[in-house]
């Protein structure tokens, strides 16, 4: 990567109308919901999230049982699925505190998110690996590692520098995580969160939305938007795709106030 990395994206009409319409679907929603000022709204949507990202990796606890896992009762089932979510609900316990343009925060949080089940947690992984869809099949092999420090340094100075609109930002961010693939483990979860991250920094409801149950109804098309986005070489496809789940997600949202 060069100082002034830009990654690759192609800006549409269809991006551009669905970014606002979700900036207008967010405004009617802070008009009429009350998702800020409800903690027991916030916790429902929290442990949701939690559980649909790590089923995406996964993980076969059941909602019940990891809204049990958090409430600290005795659940019967595997030691490193439970350890993932009591793991994954400190990382978003952290969310609010973490820096979005951070390279140690984001380490930190995939600590938080791996520690006692990788050796690597919390550091760049030092071997060679790829990104591999439900089924185990290779989708991307991911960057040499002894590139991937630069490589997301300079991903980072891309994200606080450039002007783009949240919405698109924090999705090219996600596709371009991914496809650098970071951690030796971890990175789909410590991806998704540091979308969510960026979003709430533009807006602060966004810490509570599970986009991450939207994206676990239609994980083969999440898999497929990545996929194709690495086909073609740039994440335009990705964009639209996670755009498309945030509107959709928004969008029920809004009927239910």
């Amino acid at each position: 990567m060069s100082e002034n990395y830009v990654p690759p994206f192609t800006m549409t009409e269809e991006i551009i109308n669905m970014v606002i319409e979700i900036g207008e679907l967010v405004g009617q929603i802070y008009a009429h919901d009350n998702l800020s000022t409800n903690p027991k709204l916030r916790r429902e949507n929290r442990i949701k999230t939690i559980h649909s990202s790590l089923a995406i990796e996964q993980n076969t606890l059941t909602l019940n049982q990891v809204t049990d896992v958090i409430d600290g009762k005795r659940v019967l089932a595997p030691p490193a699925e439970i350890r993932e979510v009591k793991n994954t609900y400190e990382a978003y316990e952290q969310l609010q505190k973490l820096n979005m343009y951070s390279v140690n925060d984001l380490l930190k949080a995939h600590k938080l998110m791996t520690e006692g089940l990788v050796k690597e947690a919390g550091v760049f992984r030092s071997k060679n690996a790829g990104v591999y869809d439900q089924n185990h099949n290779l989708i991307h092999a991911g960057s040499p590692a002894n590139y991937v420090p630069d490589l997301i340094g300079q991903l980072f100075v891309w994200l606080k520098t450039s002007n783009m609109h949240p919405l698109v930002k924090s999705c090219i961010f996600h596709y371009e995580f991914e496809f650098i693939h970071p951690f030796a483990d971890g990175n789909g979860r410590t991806g998704r969160l540091w979308h969510t991250l960026i979003l709430q920094n533009w807006k602060e409801f966004f810490a509570w939305l599970p986009v991450e149950t939207m994206i676990h109804k239609k994980q083969n098309d999440y898999y497929a938007a990545i996929n194709a986005s690495n086909t073609e070489g740039e994440s335009t496809i990705f964009v639209t795709f996670m755009l498309n789940m945030i509107r959709e997600m928004l969008q029920k949202r809004f009927w239910h106030c």
